[in-house]
């Protein structure tokens, strides 16, 4: 298998940086990934030894860098797994179809090319500037699914990363009126297929800026690619504005996700308000009347106007 960890340095060099430190600082990148898929992987028992880890590739960034990493940490794992990269052709005008057997032959990875025709289905259901994804999706995850039982595939790997996760909570929240995301791992519907998001802590600078050094051979989407007034588009376009003003803020709200507190919260399903009455015994969660902020504010507040605290709490 023809799967060097190398990290080029052949793109030209920054001005004011050497071979060398470019050399450093993509190596040092290249362990970053390892380390948060292999802590992603561990934190939610993803693949297990005897796994046929069916990794989905599109050839976007973050699929190739999902199945780079991977080949890695297959190296190095104490259990044995195998991988099988599947890419669905759908079709799509001018998709290159060459460039992904040629990318996986060389690499020596086991591969399988699915051909269906979804592009035309979506084009004939959806109107015109309509979205796409919605219906592109069903139609891909239902075909991926039967194709991971043809495979014997025991999970099925997508290449969603932490911005992709967080756009997601944000959409549901704001156009759905859901607390919900992309979890790391679930169970399909049918409950015969295990899916799994490995890159769940990595972040999307950091697959972008690993394409460019290992050059992947990036095959666009002509479909939701060209969809320039997405919701997603804004999300993202709304935490780059947040991370560039308050940086580390994307980060907390990350770390929310799996920090809930059920019982401050007001789904009724998920926390048993009916049944809660006093009985004397002290509760971790319970409120203690005046929960302490989670940032400084000042305690003087006579002194703060109306247009400091927006500023501040913005």
């Amino acid at each position: 298998m023809n799967n060097s960890n190398d990290i080029s340095t052949e793109a030209a060099v920054p001005a004011g940086k050497s071979v060398e430190k470019i050399a450093y600082e993509n190596n040092k990148l290249h362990k970053r990934l390892c380390r948060q898929v292999g802590q992603a992987i561990g934190d939610f028992n993803m693949i297990e030894d005897g796994d046929k880890v069916m990794v989905c590739l599109s050839g976007g960034k973050d699929s190739y860098a999902l199945l780079d990493i991977l080949l890695t940490l297959r190296e190095r794992a104490p259990i044995h797994f195998d991988i099988v990269a599947v890419n669905l052709d759908q079709k799509q005008p001018n998709f290159p179809a060459d460039i992904l057997p040629a990318y996986l032959s060389k690499l020596g990875v086991e591969f399988h090319i699915e051909n269906q025709d979804t592009y035309s289905i979506v084009k004939r259901v959806i109107e015109e500037g309509k979205t796409t994804c919605s219906l592109c999706s069903r139609l891909r995850r239902g075909i991926l699914y039967r194709v991971a039982d043809e495979l014997g595939a025991t999970k099925i790997a997508l290449g969603h990363h932490r911005d992709d996760i967080l756009e997601t909570f944000f959409l549901n929240m704001f156009f759905g009126a859901k607390i919900k995301a992309m979890p790391a791992k679930l169970q399909s519907d049918d409950g015969r297929h295990i899916v799994i998001r490995p890159m769940a802590y990595v972040k999307e600078e950091d697959t972008q800026r690993y394409a460019e050094v290992k050059k992947f051979p990036i095959i666009p989407c002509d479909l939701c690619g060209s969809q320039e007034n997405l919701q997603r588009k804004q999300i993202k376009g709304l935490m780059r504005e947040w991370e560039k003003k308050f940086p580390g803020r994307v980060e907390s709200i990350f770390s929310a996700l799996s920090t809930v507190v059920p019982s401050h919260l007001m789904d009724r399903e998920l926390f048993s308000f009916r049944d809660l009455h006093i009985d004397g015994q002290p509760k971790p969660d319970g409120d203690i009347a005046f929960d302490e902020e989670p940032c400084a504010i000042p305690t003087d507040m006579a002194t703060i106007s109306i247009a400091t605290l927006k500023t501040s709490l913005q």
